[in-house]
């Protein structure tokens, strides 16, 4: 297995951002990660300081798959994600900019110390939360132009769907040679809609496999559990992304499993569901359970 120490950070998914580590595809790496805090927030009375460090997000990597070209999948199997400090951290500054209008500025700063442990995240002395970690941000270099952090895209970028988690595959188009793959950002649980802007963000150790899928193109992020599968789509308005995250789940639906389209449609209408990233960004991943759609396949 190869490993990636932490080491330089970046802050924009660029085609310029030189390789810290290049593998064949097939190959399971380890790769250490920053927090959107940049490491900033680490005890109690700790806030996040924009004069010392004004972008978040900050990203690991890139990594350089051999064989990777434009128009290629990239295929990354997260195996595992491990709090790297036992700890999280949160504050609730930046919902501000959503929920101020409904609850007013004068919401506090409250950053929020949470140790990780037992499969535990200490949300307080008495209040255990679930370790439910995730990838807040990732994706392959775009072929033009140079994303910060801050969004997401068809690219993939700082989509903040809990889907992004252990056990499951995460597909993401291929735009340049090499793919040039930059992860960061990693959550020990969120809700859905990220209402602060923060979650409770932590330092990791993800272990992933990661492998290609030659001449197969896809326009946007596709996610895989055991159970589910789901395509993502951002930007806002954000009901422009539920349904283009709908419609490519339902060409997905009929290219791979023979769904009849209009089939897929209806049957997504009733138990179709979506998970919310960062409400601001207006990020979704429309899902269906696989149980339906293979039930959908035969009965066409």
């Amino acid at each position: 297995m190869k490993e990636l120490k932490l080491g330089k950070l970046y802050y924009e998914i660029n085609r310029h951002n030189p390789p810290a580590l290049t593998i064949h595809p097939g190959e399971t790496v380890k790769v250490e990660t920053e927090d959107t805090f940049n490491g900033l927030v680490r005890k109690e009375g700790d806030h996040r300081d924009l004069l010392k460090k004004s972008q978040g997000n900050p990203q690991s990597g890139p990594i350089y798959v051999e064989g990777a070209e434009k128009g290629d999948t990239l295929v990354v199997h997260i195996e595992k994600i491990e709090a790297r400090i036992n700890q999280s951290a949160t504050d609730m500054t930046w919902a501000r900019r959503g929920l101020g209008e409904f609850l007013g500025l004068d919401i506090p700063v409250n950053t929020r110390i949470c140790p990780v442990r037992d499969s535990k995240v200490w949300w307080s002395p008495t209040v255990p939360l679930p370790y439910q970690p995730m990838i807040g941000t990732i994706g392959c270099t775009p072929e033009f132009g140079s994303p910060t952090t801050g969004p997401a895209g068809d690219y993939g970028g700082n989509m903040d769907i809990k889907e992004v988690t252990e056990g499951n595959t995460i597909y993401l188009p291929v735009y340049v040679d090499g793919a040039l793959l930059h992860l960061g950002d990693a959550h020990a649980i969120q809700g859905d809609g990220e209402l602060c802007g923060t979650a409770l963000e932590m330092p990791a150790t993800v272990s992933m496999t990661i492998d290609l899928l030659k001449g197969k193109t896809i326009p946007r992020p596709r996610i895989r559990s055991k159970d589910e599968i789901m395509c993502v789509a951002a930007g806002r308005p954000m009901e422009r992304s539920v349904a283009q995250a709908y419609s490519d789940l339902i060409f997905w639906m009929e290219e791979e499993f023979n769904v009849p389209r209009w089939d897929a449609l209806s049957l997504l209408t009733m138990v179709g569901e979506i998970s919310v990233g960062y409400h601001l960004a207006g990020t979704v991943a429309a899902k269906v359970r696989i149980e339906y759609i293979k039930a959908a396949s035969s009965h066409s």
